[in-house]
Formats: C-alpha cells, structure tokens, sequence
C-alpha cells in the first residue's frame, strides 16, 4: 500500500491520515512517496558525487515524465489532475538539491525561511491543493504550515543533520529554543487558513498541526543542550497524540465560526518573496 512509507517514516502524519476519506489519503500518500524519494537520494550513505547522480536522473525522469517509474507517474497523475503547478515541484527539487553539497551552512533568516518553503511549504501547498482549497489566502495558511513543521523539524534533527555536515542552526540549546519560537508564529498565522479546507478533510490537518506543534514542546522539555543530545529523535508519545487528537474537537468547532479569511503573515512572506513569486505557485 502507498501509505506503508507513511506509516513508517511520518508516524504524526500516519496517525492525522486516519481521518482522510480514502481517496485523498491515497493522493496525499502518493505526494509523500515521491518526498521521501527525494530525502532518501540527499540522506542516502552514497558519496556525494553518486548521490549528484540519481538526483538529476530522478529530475531528468520526472520532467521528461518517465511513467515507467511509479512514483514519477503517481506524481504527474496528482499534478495534472489539481492542476499543480510544475514551478511548485521545481522548487521543492531545488530545496532539496541544497542539501547535496559537502557541507551545508544557514546564515540568514532569509536563507532559512526560503529552504523550508521549497521543501516543506510547496508540500503544504500541495497538500491543500489535494484536498481541494481554492481560497488563495488559504493556501498562503498551507505556505506556513508547512514552513512551521520544517523549522520543528529543523530543532528536532539538529545531531543528525551535523552528523550530515548541515547547519540550520547553530548546536546550541539557545537556539534550538529560538527556531521552535520562530516556528510559533507560523503554527498561529496557519490556524485559521484550515477554515477553508473542506469539512471532509479539516480535521485531519488539524490533528496533523496540534500534534506536530507538540514535539517542539518536548524538545523544550529536555532543557538544555546535554539532554538534548542524550534524547535521540524526539517524538510525541501515543497517550499525548490522544491528548491532542481530542482537543482538536474544539480547534474545529472555532473554526466553524471562522467567516472572514483575514491572512496576516505578510511580514515573513515578504521576506520569502525577495527571490520566490508566491502567486505564481498559487
């Protein structure tokens, strides 16, 4: 089943996923197989020159639409049937396609916001175009969480990803708490935009949100750098997830009273428009 990659590498995403109707879990599965692809050639134990390698022949298959690769024919199935736009895939290629250096180094907020777009905001988007958002304001809200469950990625894989030669941010508690901050702002301005996600789906996304707002809280938990590094990967235990999931009972009836669609993250997404035209991809 396309979801067992799901279910295996994106345990708060599998358990959100089980309030999708079917169809749409199987186009979201779809989108999240050809993600994982991408992560797996960047993280994959291959040299780097190798690695440079099946990067540009999976590019090279995907634009030229290889249909004999699955997950290249899945995806375009996705694109064209949402009407996606390719310029959204070509930018979570190039997102990726940063990672594919021998040493990798964030210096800016700008740098920083503009990395987690292109791999996480353009899943976001594409997620809600799946799930059928028309509302452009709406999708900005998908831009964010997106970019939100990035930066909380970001703070949670700090070892590993210095194990990889990357620096996001810096290997110091200080700033660790500083990016899970950063990404408050985000989960906030994301709330609202699910408003417009049709009923069917909502409340998924707003599982999907509360739980993975949660792991930055854990990662606040383990108080400085020591216990930081002693902790491994970070994750919401079950018991917090049913915590969460039943809480987000009330985060969906609040949003039945959500009738005007005020977007307010215009602050950050000026800075993300310094080098991508965000109406283009929406």
């Amino acid at each position: 089943m396309k979801s067992n990659l799901l279910k295996k590498h994106a345990k708060s995403f599998y358990w959100a996923s089980f309030f999708l109707s079917s169809n749409t879990l199987d186009k979201c599965s779809s989108l999240y197989n050809f993600c994982r692809t991408l992560d797996d050639i960047v993280d994959d134990d291959n040299n780097l020159s190798e690695k440079k390698g099946i990067f540009s022949k999976f590019k090279e298959d995907f634009e030229n639409k290889n249909l004999d690769n699955k997950i290249i024919k899945d995806m375009w199935s996705i694109i064209d049937s949402e009407n996606i736009s390719k310029q959204i895939i070509i930018d979570l290629f190039d997102g990726v396609e940063t990672d594919l250096e021998e040493k990798v180094v964030i210096n800016s907020k700008k740098e920083l916001l503009v990395y987690s777009y292109r791999v996480a905001g353009t899943v976001g988007l594409m997620m809600s175009k799946i799930m059928k958002v028309k509302n452009k304001e709406a999708l900005k809200g998908a831009i964010d969480l997106g970019i939100a469950m990035q930066l909380t990625n970001i703070a949670r894989d700090v070892c590993e990803d210095k194990a990889r030669n990357r620096q996001y941010v810096k290997h110091d508690f200080s700033s660790i708490r500083a990016i899970i901050n950063e990404s408050q702002a985000f989960y906030e301005k994301s709330f609202t935009s699910i408003s417009s996600i049709p009923v069917k789906s909502r409340f998924s996304v707003i599982v999907a949100r509360r739980v993975y707002r949660k792991i930055g809280d854990y990662i606040l938990k383990q108080n400085n750098i020591d216990n930081y590094n002693k902790a491994g990967k970070i994750y919401v235990p079950v018991f917090e997830k049913v915590i969460q999931t039943f809480l987000s009972i009330i985060d969906f009836i609040k949003l039945l009273f959500i009738k005007n669609l005020n977007y307010d993250n215009q602050l950050n997404h000026n800075i993300l428009e310094q080098e991508i035209n965000l109406n283009e991809r929406i």
